[in-house]
């Protein structure tokens, strides 16, 4: 197991692998040291999100970097799937995002992307995790007459909205629409209402005023609440929420009724199937969608294929397959025809061209999949042994398999990026989803948790 890596980069949870500013030193080098070209200048650019460690970690990078003889490009602050972008339009070696998505600002993380624009492979990963660690990485450094420079972009933001505006047929196309947005108080916090309001759409916009603390603080994806009022109140068209990095998008229909993931999967499937732009006619998720979807797809003539969770082995599976849309119900979407990675704002503008060509309200549209009742119980736990190894947790998953008799699925992972054990039950009744649910966290909590 990965000491380093998470399903989403390199994690840096407080409390569990938290990120020094001396190993971000490391990983600095580390990158450097894997991208870099020995007959021409190499350049890595960096973004980051609004948390008050991000700074910090941008110098530390940057020192990494430039002593390996790299150049810095700092973009600022940018939602990932922007970095991206800038790392595959600019011609850079690689990307780095300072990010821990929708944790709380005390977490922070870091996610690496190839010069392509897309995120790592496992073997990759472990090269940089092994220089990473190796103390004797710092000296293939450069001498000093060979240091990178340090680079600003200025006009990152500028050019990830101008190129998220080449993804719909016209600048006005949103006129008429009154959306509410939630930025998290995180990376999206300028790019999001620029891009809305300049397609002429009416927007009213939350959680824009980062502090470098209240990024992911009751707002954004994980906490649309206060969004769902807010839509009903102004009698808006849709509610969009981003987390704190901007690549999830958690969508709120004209009713206030939240729209996860998964429906939006299934909606923009329906949608790029009738256009004739769902190549292979094939969708990819992971073991956390709820079965509805599954079943959505079957009943839509769509080949629906699993994965295991996240987003980096959703693109996988995309690129072996030659899919072009794949995604989580946590609200991760990848259209690889726009772009290499998740993008909250992309599928915020792909969901809502679905609804202006059908000319069809959102909760109109998601009627096409039966959410199955799921309850999430996350247990703190202490360490994370393989579950097949602990016979009470093992057997009492069998036993709520067997009670729900194929008409719903218990699943029981570990987080890829906090020291916690996610618990999911979904059934046909949220009583008895419940109930399930709450049986497995205790027996989870009693042999694993703090």
């Amino acid at each position: 197991m990965s000491k380093l890596f998470g399903t989403d980069g390199i994690r840096g949870v407080a409390n569990e692998y938290p990120i020094t500013p001396e190993m971000a030193v490391n990983i600095g080098r580390a990158v450097a040291v894997i991208f870099r070209e020995d007959d021409k200048r190499s350049k890595i650019v960096i973004g980051k999100d609004t948390r008050i460690s991000g700074d910090m970690l941008e110098y530390a990078l940057v020192s990494g970097i430039c002593s390996m003889g790299v150049d810095a490009y700092l973009a600022g602050i940018l939602p990932t799937p922007g970095v991206a972008f800038m790392t595959s339009s600019t011609g850079a070696n690689a990307g780095i995002v300072i990010s821990a998505s929708h944790n709380p600002y005390y977490d922070n993380g870091i996610k690496v992307f190839k010069g392509d624009g897309f995120k790592l492979s496992d073997e990759k990963e472990a090269e940089i995790e092994e220089l990473v660690l190796n103390e004797n990485t710092a000296s293939l450094a450069k001498s000093v007459r060979a240091a990178g420079r340090v680079h600003k972009i200025a006009d990152a933001g500028c050019s990830y909205v101008n190129f998220l505006k080449l993804t719909l047929p016209k600048s006005n196309y949103l006129k008429g629409l009154k959306i509410v947005i939630d930025c998290s108080n995180g990376a999206t916090f300028e790019v999001a209402p620029e891009v809305f309001t300049e397609f002429g759409a009416e927007v009213e916009a939350l959680y824009i005023n980062p502090d470098g603390k209240n990024i992911n603080d009751n707002c954004g994806s994980e906490h649309p609440e206060n969004l769902k009022k807010i839509v009903v109140e102004k009698g808006a068209d849709i509610g969009l929420a981003f987390d704190g990095d901007g690549d999830r998008l958690i969508a709120v229909d004209e009713n206030g009724t939240v729209i996860t993931g998964d429906q939006i999967l299934a909606v923009c499937a329906k949608f790029m199937k009738q256009k004739g732009l769902l190549k292979g006619n094939q969708v990819v998720s992971t073991v956390m969608s709820n079965m509805g979807l599954g079943i959505a797809l079957k009943q839509m003539g769509i080949k629906h294929m699993i994965v295991k969770v996240g987003d980096r082995y959703v693109m996988e599976k995309m690129i072996s397959s030659g899919a072009v849309l794949g995604g989580e119900d946590s609200g991760h979407m990848i259209f690889l025809d726009y772009n290499t990675t998740g993008d909250g704002i992309l599928t915020a503008l792909r969901l809502i061209e679905a609804m202006k060509e059908e000319s069809k309200p959102l909760s109109e549209l998601c009627k096409i999949m039966m959410v199955f009742p799921q309850v999430l119980i996350n247990v703190k736990v202490e360490r994370k042994p393989d579950l097949n190894n602990i016979p009470p947790i093992k057997d009492a998953i069998k036993s709520v398999e067997t009670s729900l008799r194929q008409k719903g699925r218990v699943l029981v992972r570990y987080s890829g990026t906090q020291p916690i054990c996610r618990v999911m039950v979904e059934g046909l009744t949220i009583d008895e989803t419940s109930k399930y649910c709450h049986q497995l966290a205790d027996i989870v909590k009693a042999n694993l948790g703090k």
